[in-house]
């Protein structure tokens, strides 16, 4: 990729309780949270997880909908999350967050094979949801 290629930055999912929230991702997932501490000292309005080194997934809380008004309706979006999210894994790490949802009890879908992304048809793939109901999709390429 060069510095001119369009990528995804962020994501913002709305949850009731960032800081639960980035403790399941952490935990769960694997993502390193990205200013925890300082939002749990109210310097900052909400904590992210990294997904890698150029795409944060930010944990908004439900609670600042009501501030949201970068544009008119913004607000409205609160408790009406996207379809999913989709995480791009190398196939070891795949295997270990199954591994560590499965683990954990967290309910995950039957894997499947050959649904289209964005660089072509995953090898496997399963969805999965955060404590928020935000659906997840993890998915490997060989």
């Amino acid at each position: 990729m060069t510095e001119n290629t369009t990528r995804l930055d962020h994501v913002v999912l709305w949850v009731r309780d960032p800081i639960a929230a980035a403790d399941f991702y952490e935990k769960a997932v694997g993502l390193e949270p990205v200013r925890l501490p300082e939002f749990a000292a109210g310097e900052e309005p909400f904590p992210s997880v990294r997904v890698n080194e150029e795409t944060l997934l930010d944990l908004m809380p439900s609670a600042m909908a009501e501030r949201m008004r970068m544009l008119p309706g913004a607000a409205d979006s609160a408790g009406h999350p996207v379809n999913h999210v989709c995480l791009a894994l190398p196939q070891g790490d795949f295997d270990t967050l199954l591994a560590r949802l499965t683990e954990r009890a967290v309910p995950v879908s039957d894997v499947s094979r050959g649904s289209f992304g964005a660089r072509g048809a995953a090898t496997r793939s399963f969805y999965f949801r955060d404590p928020d109901g935000n659906v997840v999709e993890a998915r490997h390429y060989d």
